[in-house]
């Protein structure tokens, strides 16, 4: 009986041995419950990509079709973070100063004022006027030479201007490209109200100057949920203070959309010249764009929050004009007199990868925020990034970034009855034939997994989730 015991124990012994084995191989089939979700999908195995690998045997696991070059979508934002965790410093603050060249006689500023940004994510009107008070708190009351916006951070200093809509909503937040002065994120807060007749609108905060024409918006009987589908891109007058809205407006139906029309250098002035006279000021006339004077001195600044705090909102909201501003400003650290800031974070990200050891044929940026019809790269380059991310300084700050799944940020509603709930961080993206998944994902056994995965495809907005999904699960269930 007692050999019986051993015999058996060994048994099971080797069993459990050949199990772990076999787990650590390298595989190139795509697990069954992957392939069922494809067949559902009604998707080809060829629109699927992917490579999952433990940390503790990364030379095995699950690789499909690795060094294909790939849609990402906003998975790319992983590629900005972890290069700005590194480049910048977790403690990275962006910057805004209100400054002055000129002498001061009494409260008479004999000049102009100069409004510098520095990327900084987190100036809305409420830190504007509380950088004016401390100006006006100076004694300072007259402004003889108006108002100077540096956004020259930046080269090109203003890269919105003249550039083609990525889609058909290029008012809405997700679409905003941002310059150095990231005011209030570029948006006004506009109110829509129909009643069986016409439709009225303003616009909010109501600086003085800046107004909606409306005059041209029709009524519709669609759903008041459905007030988008009327809808078209409204136009802005010559002056860029006047937004003229076009399409379309449910009867009956109230809307308070955030939206980036006016030209937002008039935004600024205007935010600016009202803050400053309800502080008992006055400002000359005059306001461009320019650089502000070597040897300014600065009269009052605001900083935002740390580069570890914004990446939170930036990943898990998704956010892509905040993910373009620190891609920018990452390239505006690197860059060189010559360059572009969009070439030099370009280079900067491609150092990266090489210091790393990381190839980078195939990679393709645009803007850092995987909103781009051209940016590439393949699951293996992306694996490969998170493996240095987990072997580097800041993996903690990192994964804090990271959407749970199913419990907040873009993962909140998905895999919540999978064994990777509250449990796998994972970044999401997507766009019309692109969705993807990126991200720590713990198995059965506590064993940590990194896994990269895109479904490249027309049906992939419609149809690939699912997919994507049972592949977490697949893993988390290992």
């Amino acid at each position: 009986m007692k050999n019986h015991l051993l015999r058996s124990t060994a048994l099971l012994g080797s069993a459990l041995l050949l199990s772990a084995c076999a787990s650590f191989r390298v595989s190139n089939e795509i697990p069954p419950p992957v392939r069922e979700a494809l067949g559902k999908a009604g998707m080809p195995d060829s629109a699927l990509a992917a490579v999952a690998l433990p940390l503790d045997a990364r030379d095995s696991g699950l690789r499909l079709q690795p060094q294909r070059p790939m849609s990402p979508a906003s998975t790319m934002k992983l590629v900005t973070t972890i290069v700005a965790l590194d480049k910048l410093g977790p403690n990275w603050r962006g910057r805004t100063e209100l400054l002055a060249d000129a002498a001061v006689q009494g409260d008479v500023l004999a000049g102009p004022l100069y409004l510098r940004g520095a990327a900084d994510a987190d100036l809305d009107w409420g830190e504007l006027q509380a950088m004016l008070r401390k100006v006006r708190e100076q004694g300072l009351r007259v402004i003889q030479g108006g108002l100077v916006v540096d956004r020259t951070l930046f080269r090109p200093a203003r890269f919105d201007t003249g550039q083609p809509p990525f889609d058909e909503q290029p008012e809405f937040q997700y679409n905003v490209i941002p310059d150095a002065l990231y005011l209030n994120g570029a948006m006004l807060d506009f109110h829509l109200q129909a009643d069986g007749e016409r439709v009225t609108a303003r616009v909010g905060p109501s600086w003085s100057g800046l107004a909606v024409d409306a005059s041209a918006l029709g009524l519709n009987d669609k759903a008041c949920k459905d007030w988008e589908d009327g809808w078209k891109i409204p136009r802005v007058s010559a002056d860029g203070k006047t937004a003229i809205l076009q399409g379309a407006f449910p009867k009956n139906c109230s809307q308070k959309p955030e939206l980036n029309v006016h030209e937002r250098q008039a935004v600024t002035a205007a935010a600016v010249r009202q803050l400053w006279r309800e502080l008992g000021g006055e400002i000359a006339a005059g306001d461009v764009e320019g650089a502000t004077p070597a040897g300014a001195r600065v009269l009052a600044a605001h900083r935002s929050r740390p580069l570890t705090e914004v990446l939170r909102g930036m990943m898990k909201s998704s956010d892509n004009p905040l993910t373009r501003l620190i891609y920018l400003s990452v390239g505006a650290q690197a860059a060189t007199p010559e360059e572009t800031t969009f070439a030099a974070a370009d280079r900067a990200v491609r150092s990266w990868f090489a210091e790393h050891g990381i190839a980078t044929e195939g990679l393709v940026l645009e803007n850092g925020s995987g909103l781009s019809r051209i940016e590439r790269i393949s699951p293996a380059q992306m694996a490969a990034l998170l493996l240095a991310a987990n072997d580097g300084k800041w993996l903690p700050e990192l994964q804090q970034a990271l959407p749970v799944a199913g419990y907040d940020g873009t993962m909140a509603r998905r895999l919540k009855d999978s064994p990777a709930a509250q449990r796998a961080r994972l970044k999401t993206g997507t766009l019309r034939d692109a969705v993807a998944l990126a991200g720590f994902v713990p198995d059965s056994q506590g064993r940590m997994w990194i896994v990269a995965a895109m479904v490249n495809d027309e049906k992939a907005a419609a149809k690939g989730r699912p997919v994507l999904d049972a592949l977490i699960d697949w893993l988390a269930r290992r």
